[in-house]
This record gives C-alpha cells, sequence and structure tokens, in this order.
C-alpha cells in the first residue's frame, strides 16, 4: 500500500479529476519523459488522443485544454485558475507550446488534439496516448496513460503507477482491509488518525503532514468562499447560474437560527457542497476528495464541523482529513473511485462515506464506530440491478 493522505486529497483544477487534472498530469509526465531521454530538442511536434470516455466527454471536461496545459509545464496544483484562459489563448494564436525553456513544438489544436470514442487497446475508459514527431515526420517516443480516477494517472505501458514515486516505500503498518485497519488500532491502542500518521511517517514527519492537511483544508476554505462570493453563469451552452451565493444571502437572514432547526443546519452545509461545485464546474481550484466529482461532499461536512461543532479544533480538522483517507484509501486499493469505471457510487458514495468517517472520529466514535458509519455512508449509494420477475 503505497497511497498516501495527500493523493487521496489532491490541490488541482475543475470540471474533473479524472478528465482534467488526470490528462493535465499525463502530459506534464510525458513532457517529463521526453527531458529524461534527451528527446526534448528533437521533438518538434506532439499528439494526443484521447480515447474512451475521455473522447466522449473530453471537450465538455475541458480534457483538450487541459493537455495543452500540461504541456506547457503547469501543473493541476500550481497552475493559476485565474491565468489558464490566457495560457490556451496564447497558444491557440501562435500555435505553438513552448515545452520547456528552450524547445518550442508546433501546436494546432485541429491537428494534434483527436476526440476518439474507441476504446484503447487497455479496454480501460480514461485512456490517452501521446506522440512526439521530429522534424522528418518520423516517431521518436509514444507513450500511453490511463487517468483512473481522483486524478491518479498509470502508465499502461509499464502497467505501474505513475502517480507515485518509484519503489514507494513499505508503511509502517500496511492495512488492506477494514478488518486489517481495526486490527491495527486495537494492537496499538490507536485511534485511525494516529495509525494513518504511522502511515504517512514513511514519506515526511508528522509536523509536515499536519501543515500539508491544513493547507488542504485552507483551499477547501477558499473554494467555498470563491463560490459563495461569484454569480453569473457556469461555462457551458445551458445556462446553468449559480446559486450558492444566492443562497448565503438567505441564510446569512436568518443567521443565528442555525442551532435551533436542525434542518437550517443542513442547508448551511448544502450550501458549502454547493458552492465548491459550482468552482469546480467552473474551473476553479478545488480539492479532489476524492474526486472533482464528489469533491463538495468533504468540505461541507468538515465546514460544518468546524462552524457548528463546540470544541472543533486544528486538531480535529487533522483527525478528520486522515481518518477519511483511510477510508479512501481502502476504495482506491480494492474498488475504485473513478465514475467511468463504477458510477456515482465510485466517486459520491464515496466521499459520503469518507466524510461519515471523518464526522465520526472527530464527534468521539470509536474506530468500530467509525468503520460501521462509513459503511453506512456507502449502503446508500450502492446501485442493485433490478431483477426482471415477469416469466
Amino acid at each position: 500500500m503505497s497511497i498516501s493522505a495527500l493523493d487521496i486529497f489532491k490541490i488541482g483544477i475543475g470540471p474533473s479529476s479524472s478528465h482534467t487534472v488526470g490528462p493535465m498530469k499525463a502530459a506534464h509526465m510525458f513532457v517529463r519523459v521526453l527531458l529524461e531521454r534527451a528527446l526534448s530538442h528533437q521533438a518538434v511536434r506532439i499528439e494526443t488522443t484521447l480515447f474512451g470516455s475521455l473522447g466522449a466527454t473530453g471537450r465538455g471536461h475541458r480534457s483538450g485544454e487541459a493537455v495543452m496545459l500540461g504541456l506547457a509545464g503547469h501543473e493541476p496544483d500550481a497552475v493559476d485558475p485565474d491565468r489558464i484562459e490566457e495560457y490556451l489563448s496564447s497558444i491557440a494564436k501562435n500555435k505553438k507550446i513552448s515545452i520547456c525553456p528552450k524547445c518550442v513544438i508546433d501546436f494546432d489544436a485541429a491537428r494534434d488534439l483527436r476526440f476518439s470514442m474507441v476504446q484503447h487497446a487497455s479496454n480501460h475508459p480514461n485512456a490517452m496516448q501521446f506522440t512526439a514527431f521530429d522534424a522528418n515526420g518520423t516517431t521518436l517516443i509514444e507513450c500511453n496513460y490511463l487517468s483512473v480516477g481522483g486524478g491518479f494517472v498509470v502508465s499502461a505501458d509499464m502497467t505501474t503507477d505513475a502517480a507515485l514515486p518509484e519503489k514507494a516505500p513499505i508503511p509502517a503498518l500496511p492495512f488492506r482491509s477494514g478488518a486489517e485497519l481495526l486490527s491495527l488500532t486495537k494492537t496499538h491502542f490507536r485511534s485511525i488518525a494516529d495509525v494513518m500518521h504511522m502511515h504517512e511517517a514513511r514519506w515526511r514527519s508528522q509536523a509536515d503532514t499536519d501543515a500539508a492537511l491544513l493547507n488542504v483544508w485552507k483551499c477547501m476554505q477558499s473554494c467555498i468562499d470563491r463560490g459563495c462570493r461569484t454569480e453569473g453563469l457556469l461555462p457551458g451552452g445551458f445556462g446553468v447560474r449559480r446559486r450558492a451565493s444566492a443562497l448565503l444571502g438567505k441564510l446569512t437572514a436568518n443567521k443565528g437560527k442555525e442551532l435551533s432547526d436542525p434542518l437550517r443546519l443542513m442547508d448551511w452545509v448544502n450550501l458549502f457542497a454547493l458552492s465548491v461545485n459550482e468552482e469546480n464546474a467552473g474551473g476553479g481550484r478545488v480539492v479532489t476528495a476524492p474526486t472533482n466529482g464528489a469533491a463538495g461532499i468533504i468540505p461541507a461536512v468538515l465546514s460544518y464541523y468546524d462552524r457548528f461543532v463546540e470544541g472543533a479544533n486544528e486538531q480535529g480538522i487533522i483527525n478528520f482529513l486522515l481518518t477519511a483517507a483511510a477510508i479512501g484509501i481502502l476504495y482506491k486499493e480494492n474498488a475504485s473511485i473513478s465514475g467511468a469505471e463504477v458510477g456515482c457510487q465510485g466517486e459520491v458514495g464515496v466521499a459520503c462515506s469518507m466524510a461519515a468517517a471523518g464526522l465520526c472520529a472527530v464527534l468521539g466514535g470509536s474506530p468500530e464506530q467509525v468503520e460501521n458509519a462509513a459503511e453506512i455512508g456507502m449502503e446508500h449509494h450502492l446501485v442493485s440491478r433490478p431483477v426482471n420477475n415477469w416469466h
């Protein structure tokens, strides 16, 4: 098990972790391969083909634009969302991309970006192929990647997880199931968050882990704030109007009555989730938690804890995120968090399960109660196939 809590909670941009963040990371990784193999100076053109689900819905998810940004050296957690249109406009106007300081390639999106609904040879719904050509039109190198959900990218050529460090260290306390996780809490008399702290210690100190998680929380808060302040229409041709700002106005008009009406508290939780979802749809900066499609759930529940639970503090926020990450890792390792593979239960269901576990933990639940909360959170998102009793 080589997945970190900071792999589950990644800072990126909308609207999709698998269709926007994944392609951007894959493009950036391809350029890195060119640089490592000393091929970047020979490359004059790069052609990208998006297959399957990426090919079918990539235009709506801005997958092509994400590829261009990745080739230009931008990464999801660092690119300035307010300058994305500027970067893309420059590429479209000049028909060139600088893949490194002294390496500029020709790039015409109409020619070099292909959207194919045909399934890739890997048989994965989110596959990408990058091909670099020299001045004679000869192929220099071709790489294939899979976007497997939550911003994770896998090399289809090597069948290894290219999103994680090579030879990732084995965790001090490995767990691959809920039963193993609970066993560790009993053996070491620790909470699930404590077990995760030991797990994260293989990558960084506890202080660094805590600081990184608080930065994730800061990003979530900023996303909620931007979503609540921004008005107007969301991108796309349907003319969908943002609603979070108006809902905030209604709730603040009755501020102070939240604790007397549990349903009013739920309105706030809905506001927090809606604001993140609208920011994601608008291409803003969000935290994949564990995906962009489900990015609003964990920030909403964590905001409920922060604003309305007496005694809430930074340590509670850290413990919430660590506990939620432990549950997310189990789903990532044993099933999938990709909507293209397993539908909404792989995104919204997992996020709900993670949020339920995190909230239960910070409200004083035992590890067994936390596991039960996670199970209940997923249970209500499971989809069963209807039985045909017509004989």
